[in-house]
């Protein structure tokens, strides 16, 4: 049963939260620190604008759940938490709606607690053309997620096993849904060269949705009778690699996956996203704590994000580009391999403008 399923993910995605989350390769990237770089606190703007977007602050709550009783509360306490704080917030699979419509309710409750904010619904590479329309209706999204996941596909017991149509059929969703299409992985990361197919498709935004965060390979073997699919558990690409690996594609992305904290906020900001997205950081919050700790974590976050662009003399999200990165480890040997020259990052502020305390 779906809705058996919607709760099951949320529980597993719990209990990975509780575990040791431990490195990711946000980790290996550090930024130089100039000591006399910082600037005003008034006179740094947490807005971030691309592809038509304007969001107030560039942290989104990235797509979890709906479809069950348990997973409508849940999103009616995003909402709020999404409403009290600015952030934009993202819908769960509507898959579950399209098979019951009893269920709307549980995806619905985000823009009715939510009246203002920006909204994305979500569905899968196989909706067709009328269920996108009929998921942007239900939520009066701005825009649609759609999500890829070969990899949960292939693990999860009832999975889909054909995925030569999700190409063309992305393509027919961008032209006929109405409203911006955003394509991101559940993580395990978007290529460059999956990104290029993306630009090609018209897809308005990549939400690169890279390995380490949410393991979703290990959720579906968690419900698996044999657990027989370990082996594909850490599969994927990391969201900094991502990020390296599609820089120089020309089509605006999005982070997520494997973002702990504000410090991997400004990380994925200063390696181009202009937006960074979490989800089990926040549901782990949710559930433990209730919907005002989540409120509070999220303004704290917005808060120390503009603390660290203060100190790094970035008035904007986009400044934050300009800022000096050493790239170590193995995210460096990543880029080694595939023809990223990492020195560019460690001299970036030599061609920025220069601040008011005179280091560039």
């Amino acid at each position: 049963m779906i809705s058996q399923r919607k709760d099951d993910h949320v529980r597993l995605a719990v209990e990975q939260q509780h575990g040791h989350v431990g490195r990711n390769q946000f980790d290996e990237v550090t930024f130089v620190h100039h000591a006399l770089a910082g600037i005003d606190r008034p006179d740094v703007s947490l807005a971030t604008e691309f592809a038509g977007f304007s969001w107030p602050v560039p942290l989104y709550i990235n797509a979890m759940t709906g479809g069950s009783e348990m997973t409508g509360r849940i999103n009616r306490d995003l909402a709020i938490a999404a409403r009290e704080t600015g952030v934009p917030i993202a819908s769960g699979s509507m898959s579950a709606y399209f098979k019951d419509e009893s269920c709307a309710g549980t995806f619905s409750v985000l823009r009715e607690e939510n009246p203002d904010g920006f909204v994305l619904a979500n569905v899968n590479a196989t909706a067709s053309v009328d269920r996108a329309r009929r998921a942007v209706d239900l939520l009066k999204a701005d825009a649609l997620q759609i999500h890829i996941n070969t990899v949960q596909e292939t693990v999860m017991p009832e999975g889909d096993r054909s995925f030569s149509a999700w190409v063309p059929q992305i393509g027919r969703i961008v032209e006929g849904v109405g409203v911006p299409v955003i394509v991101k992985e559940v993580g395990f990361g978007l290529s460059g060269d999956t990104v290029r197919v993306l630009r090609d498709l018209g897809v308005r935004v990549a939400d690169l949705g890279g390995r380490g965060g949410t393991d979703f390979a290990r959720i579906e073997n968690g419900r698996r009778d044999l657990r027989d699919y370990t082996f594909l558990e850490g599969w994927g690409l990391s969201t900094a690699a991502c990020l390296l690996d599609s820089r120089d594609v020309g089509l605006p992305v999005l982070a997520s996956g494997g973002v702990r904290h504000p410090l991997d906020v400004a990380r994925a900001l200063a390696l181009g996203a202009h937006g960074v997205g979490a989800s089990g950081t926040f549901l782990r919050t949710l559930m433990d704590e209730g919907v005002e700790a989540l409120v509070t974590q999220l303004s704290s976050w917005l808060d120390q994000l503009a603390a660290l662009m203060t100190m790094l003399g970035a008035a904007t999200p986009a400044a934050l580009t300009g800022r000096d990165l050493l790239i170590q480890g193995t995210l460096r040997e990543f880029c080694a391999d595939r023809g990223i020259d990492t020195a560019q990052f460690a001299r970036r502020s030599a061609a920025a403008p220069t601040t008011t305390g005179g280091i560039r």
